[in-house]
């Protein structure tokens, strides 16, 4: 990843339109379209060919729970109505590696896994469990993905992973009556940011509502200010531990961090609180509540909308959303992604990477909202509101030069397991954001022991 260019033209592209996406009825947040969206486009002729696989069950893992499992269902139901397959969908834990290994070593692997980490796909090939994508899932993947997506789920030059599912990690959602209420705009700097939170603050709203109980929550506040400050080159190098957790620009990254989580009183529930809290009541604690929700902003990507489909508010007009403020230069744009990955040879398992490479597959998801494909041959019609069409458009222009989830890049060891690693030392930096010093010397010493396993 040569520069952010592009990227931050899409930052730019994400701030412009949705000042007008945004501010209206963009859509009912519940996958209705009020907006008057041209159709979607469908086609009655397929975008991919698949075998015939009469008989044949395939089984697929993923951690996804709730609305994300159930719009997932629908994109497997048509490829069993397409290829005569029968798809199991097995519930994963996270994270989800040890989950894949318990499974594996009682000889019951699933034939796919939904994989949500960079670092996790490269420890499934180094432990041989990962079987390479097929020729067909490969014509996919270079007709429908930019390169950078591609290479994301290659290791050694060798293909496993289909990205399916996107996340643009870079944005703040907050409530439009709080902050009417308090006379607050969105702000552009993070200067502007912790001024706003003030504002709300003075108006009796706690302003910031933090998802505390997932560490992951965490890293993502730390990455999105990192790159803004420290800037795209560092971050490559950090993410890759070509340079220590101990080098300054990380000091600096926490300092900032430190002056929201430095003031309890604007956090929903003080630190404590925060840690008690999980991401989806992050979300919901924030559109519930009449004048007074518990908190008037929380911070997530795009598949907040999920969350917030849950409450009455209405996307676009209740809820509304603005690019994680600029801490340097520019905004940052962060993304995330699960990518499938066969763990088991066969026809089958190799069908089903082909299908969730098509553009076929990703419209469904899209219509039924709380996504964003990494596809670029997918219509934006496809969406249901122009929120969610906005920050789809927002990815695909960032192309080869997106930033991926810094922790999701890291062995899992270290960035994406539960009371362990960048996850735990974040929370007890959110408890104590004092100790800079020892906040790093930490973090290096778990980051070093991560990357030497």
């Amino acid at each position: 990843m040569r520069t952010t260019l592009r990227m931050r033209r899409a930052a730019v592209a994400l701030t412009a339109a949705g000042a007008l996406a945004l501010t209206g009825c963009g859509g009912d947040g519940k996958g209705g379209k009020k907006d008057g969206a041209s159709p979607k486009g469908e086609d009655s002729t397929p975008s991919v060919a698949l075998p015939k696989l009469d008989g044949e069950e395939i089984s697929v893992a993923a951690v996804w729970t709730g609305p994300e499992q159930a719009n997932f269902t629908k994109v497997l139901d048509e490829f069993e109505k397409r290829t005569g397959a029968t798809v199991t969908f097995v519930p994963a834990q996270d994270p989800i590696v040890n989950f894949l290994g318990t499974k594996i070593a009682g000889g019951q692997p699933p034939d796919v896994a939904m994989i949500p980490q960079v670092g996790a796909v490269q420890q499934a090939v180094a432990k041989k469990w990962a079987k390479p994508a097929g020729p067909e899932a490969r014509a996919q993947l270079g007709q429908n993905y930019a390169q950078v997506w591609q290479d994301l789920g290659a290791v050694d030059g060798t293909q496993y992973g289909v990205y399916f599912k996107a996340a643009n990690k870079s944005l703040i959602w907050y409530n439009a009556q709080a902050f009417e209420n308090a006379g607050a705009s969105e702000p552009k700097t993070w200067k502007d940011f912790l001024n706003t939170a003030e504002t709300v603050s003075a108006s009796g709203v706690t302003p910031v509502s933090v998802g505390g109980a997932d560490g992951w929550t965490l890293t993502d506040w730390f990455e999105n200010i990192y790159l803004s400050q420290a800037g795209p080159e560092k971050y490559d190098q950090l993410a890759k531990h070509e340079i220590k957790w101990t080098d300054p620009s990380v000091g600096d990254a926490l300092t900032t961090l430190a002056e929201l989580f430095g003031k309890p009183e604007l956090i929903a529930g003080g630190a404590d609180g925060a840690l008690q809290t999980e991401f989806p009541a992050s979300v919901t604690q924030t559109f519930t509540g009449g004048d007074t929700p518990k908190g008037a902003m929380v911070f997530e990507g795009d598949f907040v909308s999920v969350n917030i489909a849950q409450t009455k508010a209405e996307i676009g007009k209740d809820a509304k959303v603005f690019p994680f403020p600029a801490v340097g230069a520019e905004s940052p744009v962060v993304t995330g992604g699960d990518a499938a990955v066969a763990l088991k040879d066969g026809k089958g398992a190799q069908a089903l990477l082909t299908w969730l490479a098509s553009t076929d597959a990703a419209r469904i998801w899209a219509e039924a909202g709380g996504f964003i494909s990494p596809n670029k041959a997918l219509d934006p019609a496809a969406y249901p509101n122009e929120v969610q069409r906005t920050m789809a458009k927002a990815l695909i222009a960032a192309g080869d030069d997106v930033r991926f989830d810094m922790s999701d890049q890291a062995p899992q060891s270290f960035g994406g397991t539960p009371g362990k690693g960048e996850w735990k030392i974040l929370q007890d930096f959110l408890k104590n954001p004092g100790d800079i010093a020892g906040t790093q010397e930490e973090l290096e010493s778990a980051a070093a022991e991560a990357y030497a396993g």
